[in-house]
């Protein structure tokens, strides 16, 4: 085991009522890194993220979370990670403030109330009533009671599900902050947009198995896709697929004499490569 990463996974292995729901998963975060694990519900994700998180017991395997086996942890373990779930609730009837400064009394060294109210831009929202916040305004205090006790490691379930499209780039800006400050974040989500943006590595999970681990950009063998390169020939659409996409467009540009009328060039997205990965592990 690897117990200078924050996540250090080997054969983790879960099972209900004889079915198999995580298939021996191999898994490494780097300290710092933000990991997006992607997978269709029913592929083993939330019980994975669980198994970590403490709060679900694995069948075997061996399992590190910033160093402990968090189905040994302690309340000192549980102060070293944040934990921000897909739906959450309660506190209407308080502001911004009290509840931020309620849940600080819970933790050993909590960050100050006033600094984590700014930094998820609801500085002027403090004597806001809960009940009266925006969906992604609740989502920011999700977050800020998230990192309030200064976590070394960052769990977030969907945590744009519902968010208008500001509110969810709002949201990534918030998330790149804290990733620049140096929190480890494990980040679960169904918008591949969202994990192209926020994440260093993607981990595809199917059928209880990690099918694919790589960087966005590469993941599935993304980077050597055919690309198909499009532009307009005396008004009609032309198109062509090839490996050489640069050297088709030096071409074209020299036919042309200078810029080429209607150019685009496409490779396949993330969430092609990511539907491809699932249909040929499922």
């Amino acid at each position: 085991m690897n117990t200078t990463a924050a996540v250090d996974v080997r054969g983790l292995r879960k099972s209900y009522d004889g079915t198999t729901a995580v298939g021996g998963i191999d898994l490494e975060i780097a300290h710092g890194e933000v990991f997006a694990l992607l997978g269709p519900n029913g592929a083993g994700k939330t019980t994975t993220v669980e198994i970590l998180e403490g709060y679900r017991k694995r069948d075997s395997g061996e399992v590190h979370v910033l160093g402990i086996d968090p189905g040994d942890a302690d309340l000192r373990w549980r102060a070293r990670i944040g934990i921000v779930l897909q739906n959450t609730g309660g506190h209407d009837d308080l502001s911004v403030e009290e509840v931020i400064r309620h849940f600080a009394l819970y933790y050993p060294d909590a960050r100050d109330p006033d600094e984590v109210i700014a930094a998820v831009g609801l500085d002027g929202k403090r004597d806001t009533r809960v009940r009266q916040l925006s969906g992604g305004q609740r989502r920011r205090l999700d977050v800020a009671l998230g990192i309030l006790g200064r976590p070394e490691l960052l769990f977030l379930d969907e945590p744009t599900t519902g968010f208008d499209p500001e509110a969810r780039r709002e949201f990534w800006t918030l998330i790149s902050a804290l990733s620049d400050g140096g929190t480890t974040i494990l980040l679960t989500t169904h918008y591949l947009d969202e994990a192209e943006r926020l994440a260093d590595r993607v981990g595809v999970i199917a059928a209880g198995d990690i099918v694919a681990l790589d960087s966005p950009a590469r993941l599935g063998g993304r980077e050597r896709d055919l690309a198909t390169v499009r532009w307009l020939h005396d008004g009609n659409p032309q198109e062509r697929t090839t490996a050489e996409p640069t050297r088709l467009v030096t071409e074209l540009a020299a036919e042309f004499d200078g810029e080429i009328p209607g150019l685009a060039i496409d490779r396949p997205t993330l969430e092609d490569t990511y539907l491809r990965l699932i249909g040929e592990n499922t």
